[in-house]
């Protein structure tokens, strides 16, 4: 009796580490901001129920400095959108030592973005190229407006909802 072939056991382990694999690099590739396998969660077709669970879109604006910014909760991660308009450069300046040393995070963190390409700099506006994850949405805000910013309060939901309004949702 000729010996069983192995080879359905082989394609089985593979498919295991594969997946494995899948898992750890959607973990780490984040880490080192590459952001490439995360993607916004597509809304539901018109008349669907929506679920409460998916994240609106936020829209961050102020019109003096043409600010026009879309970010998104995905995986629990806050998340601006490719396309956004940010400035071009930051240029808050803190008084308190406190302050001026979180200004100094979040201008390196605005430079940093600029020397990737992740943020495209025309004349007096800058565009996010890809989808940017942030820390917080008042990091994501600080970083888009060149100045600090409450991101749970300046993040605005199209029904009105603002982030922190709706992250809080159920929670009393």
């Amino acid at each position: 009796m000729p010996a069983r072939s192995n080879s359905w056991l082989s394609r089985r382990r593979s498919k295991r580490r594969s997946c494995a694999a899948t898992t750890q690099l959607q973990i780490v590739l984040p880490v080192l901001g590459v952001n490439a396998v995360r993607v916004p969660v597509p809304k539901p077709a018109s008349g669907a129920p929506e679920a409460d669970d998916i994240s609106p879109i936020f829209r961050l604006r102020h019109a003096k400095s043409g600010v026009d910014a879309q970010a998104q909760q995905i995986d629990g991660e806050f998340t601006m959108l490719a396309g956004s308009t940010v400035v071009p450069s930051w240029h808050g300046v803190g008084k308190a030592a406190s302050t001026r040393k979180a200004y100094t995070s979040y201008r390196i963190q605005h430079e940093q973005l600029v020397a990737n390409g992740s943020i495209m700099v025309d004349g007096d506006r800058g565009r996010l190229t890809r989808n940017v994850v942030f820390p917080s949405p008042s990091t994501a805000g600080a970083v888009a407006l060149g100045r600090s910013c409450n991101g749970r309060r300046e993040w605005i939901a199209p029904d009105g909802t603002t982030f922190g309004d709706w992250e809080s949702r159920g929670v009393e």
